[in-house]
């Protein structure tokens, strides 16, 4: 299905496109902000929208940092990396963290996981150790937790 081309001309048009962007996905306030402004929305009817869109339920920055981290996790992206994708979606660190909490646990055992997937083999030698961390920095593990897992890895096969 193709979107509308037409600008919306009336606050309601307005409206009805947030609803339609929303309708395909979570967005953050900036987000959502920055796609009405990319279609010719005036910034104060932008944040008029907003408010009304966030008093109504529809709109919560709090609700697409969790969508969005969750997201990230299935595809095997570590902390560093959600959080400065939320961070540059315009989220608040406050709900960054409470996106991020469920996995505090976990992150070594994903990043196990990412490592596992991508090579499975523990390196050879120093060069290979570095390629290895770099994917998992890549992925956005933090480079303490990268020292742990390779250091782990290479115990586990001695």
């Amino acid at each position: 299905m193709k979107a509308r081309t037409r600008q919306p001309d009336e606050e309601t048009d307005w409206y009805e496109l947030a609803i339609r962007l929303l309708a395909r996905r979570e967005h953050s306030a900036r987000e959502l902000a920055h796609k009405l402004a990319a279609r010719g929305c005036a910034a104060s009817t932008i944040d008029e929208l907003l408010q009304a869109l966030r008093q109504e339920g529809l709109q919560s920055d709090a609700r697409f940092a969790e969508s969005h981290a969750r997201s990230r996790v299935e595809r095997g992206y570590g902390p560093l990396k959600i959080r400065a994708e939320l961070a540059e979606r315009g989220v608040d660190e406050g709900l960054i963290e409470e996106a991020l909490a469920p996995w505090s646990e976990s992150w070594m055992e994903l990043a196990r996981g990412q490592w596992q997937k991508r090579f499975g083999q523990p390196p050879a030698d120093r060069a290979a150790w570095a390629k290895q961390a770099r994917f998992l920095q890549g992925r956005g593990f933090p480079s303490g937790l990268i020292s742990r897992l390779m250091n782990e890895i290479e115990r586990d096969t001695e």
